[in-house]
């Protein structure tokens, strides 16, 4: 017959087996998960930043072909024509609202 002492031994020492498979097979699971995870955020990431950039390779366009075409735009003298929408209209705003104060 066995003795308790040696069973007690071997019945621990399977615990303990059991317990570190089990802990290899969650930490495995984790970093399979988090990997993935990296992987699908660096995929979105990547999709994003080749939407932004098709986006203003298309505004560029738009720019570019509001000009006439071939001909390169000011872009100083865009950013006057801006401002001086600006001006105008918050010159009719002020108008608009002095009117409708009375």
């Amino acid at each position: 017959m066995s003795n308790p002492l040696t069973r007690a031994f071997f019945i621990g020492r399977a615990t303990a087996e059991a317990l570190i498979d089990q802990v290899e097979d969650t930490l495995t699971d984790a970093l399979s998960a988090l990997g993935k995870f990296d992987a699908e955020q660096r995929e979105k990431m990547r999709n994003f930043a080749e939407t932004v950039l098709e986006k203003a390779a298309q505004q560029e366009g738009n720019i570019v072909s509001e000009s006439g075409g071939s001909d390169p735009v000011d872009l100083q003298e865009t950013i006057d024509n801006l401002r001086a929408e600006i001006a105008q209209l918050k010159s009719e705003l002020q108008q608009h609202r002095e009117e409708n104060r009375i």
